[in-house]
């Protein structure tokens, strides 16, 4: 092996500014794979990365490099063109899991791979697995088969996929280096691109509740990404939606599958749906399986109002072991042994709705993890949420708290009193959540 694809002589191009190769690239790849490089040296080349940037082509090589750490799945038995959705991540953020049974009844193969929640952001998994029996854990030839048979499937990562970004997000949540867009970019996309997809519809939000809170780096994220997928033959498109109060009413696992149900039935909170319809006129376009947005809106609504989609979804969950008792009946879903009413003690229009400080409420009752060993309860979260612009009354409830002891309930009650501002004066709803669409 030449010399400078030792560990060392990689770290030191990278410290001084340099642009490393596609072999040092590789070589770093193989490294966090078969363990031949140490974690510390691992984790030396992510600061030196975090700190010195990557060029796009270098940020390309180290996606390819990660998606070919392991298995790329091959979906080319299935006849329909496959499409993704990812989300970077927000709070009551629900919407893979009626978009996909949304798009897939639409005639398009939705085969989606999604993770768990860290920190004040939800993940997709662990709503998915408040449906009691339901498993996200599928082996490569299920996850292929069901795709096959019924045009989705909603799965967790598997060992086989990507295993380098498996061992190198675990180095960067502990060294500092997890907000850094050329890494981000890699790990989303090695994921994704490994799923055997044709295309990758992307939910890039901004705001007080998303992962980038800048618009601008949100913009810069999606760019990134984009370029990816150019340069590696796959069109990528990324919306760009705002994320300032939680999206629809409930945030908490159970909670928002009982809310992505009621979007499936056409009774899902207008914010969800406007998010849910962009991302899936997208989904649709991308894939050629509308020829504009208008009609690409039409064939989602008609999904939804002819019980289609409705249908599709609870053709996923019995394939993956769920009760479809969830789809008719929400007691069927985990319930908390507390539900509190959280009033407003004054009178007036709801002029703030603060999804960090509501998402660490939440956080707070058990429905997320601030380390990911931490267990999630599936029940517990916040329900009925107001949101900005509405009149409320003395007394008038702002939301249900969803608990499981009297002292997390208090807690988060207080959290909540710190989240939601109740003014004198009327206030506007905000405009549209999708800002912008990038490809």
């Amino acid at each position: 092996m030449s010399a400078v694809l030792f560990p060392q002589h990689v770290i030191a191009r990278k410290r001084d500014g340099h642009a490393l190769t596609r072999e040092e690239i590789a070589a770093f790849v193989r490294g966090a794979t078969d363990g031949s490089w140490a974690d510390y040296q691992l984790s030396a080349l992510l600061m030196a990365i975090w700190l010195k940037g990557m060029t796009a082509e270098e940020t390309a090589a180290l996606t390819e490099a990660m998606m070919r750490s392991g298995t790329v799945a091959d979906l080319s038995s299935v006849p329909l063109p496959k499409v993704d959705k990812h989300s970077t991540g927000g709070v009551g953020d629900k919407v893979s899991i009626h978009l996909a049974p949304m798009v897939a009844s639409c005639g398009v193969a939705v085969p989606m791979i999604s993770g768990r929640g860290l920190g004040h952001t939800g993940g997709t998994l662990d709503k998915l697995e408040s449906i009691p029996g339901f498993r996200v854990n599928l082996t490569l030839p299920q996850y292929r088969d069901q795709v096959a048979r019924i045009g989705c499937a909603l799965i967790g990562q598997t060992a086989e996929l990507a295993p380098a970004d498996k061992k190198l997000y675990a180095l960067r949540d502990v060294t500092a280096t997890v907000e850094c867009i050329p890494l981000i970019c890699a790990s989303i996309m090695s994921k994704k691109l490994a799923e055997g997809i044709d295309a990758l519809v992307l939910d890039v939000k901004f705001g007080r509740g998303a992962f980038m809170a800048e618009k601008q780096r949100a913009r810069e994220l999606a760019q990134a990404m984009v370029a990816i997928g150019r340069s590696v033959g796959k069109p990528v498109r990324a919306v760009l939606t705002a994320m300032e109060q939680p999206l629809g009413r409930a945030v908490g696992n159970a909670l928002e599958v009982a809310e992505s149900v009621d979007c499936l039935k056409g009774a899902g909170p207008a914010d969800t749906m406007e998010v849910t319809y962009a991302l899936g006129e997208q989904m649709l376009l991308i894939t050629g399986a509308a020829p504009d947005a208008r009609a690409a809106r039409a064939r989602l609504e008609e999904a939804v109002r002819s019980g289609r989609a409705l249908a599709r979804f609870r053709e996923i969950i019995v394939a993956q072991g769920g009760d479809p008792r969830v789809l008719t009946d929400p007691s069927a879903l985990p319930r908390s042994a507390i539900a509190e009413p959280f009033v407003s003690r004054e009178g007036g229009w709801v002029s703030r709705v603060d999804a960090r400080g509501v998402a660490l409420a939440a956080l707070r009752l058990g429905a997320g993890r601030a380390r990911a060993e931490d267990r999630v309860d599936p029940a517990v979260g916040i329900s009925g949420l107001a949101k900005i612009g509405e009149r409320i009354p003395v007394g008038g409830l702002l939301g249900v708290i969803h608990a499981s002891d009297p002292a997390a309930a208090g807690e988060a009650r207080s959290m909540l009193a710190e989240a939601i501002t109740v003014g004198p004066a009327p206030c506007a709803a905000p405009g549209g959540l999708v800002d912008e669409i990038l490809s």
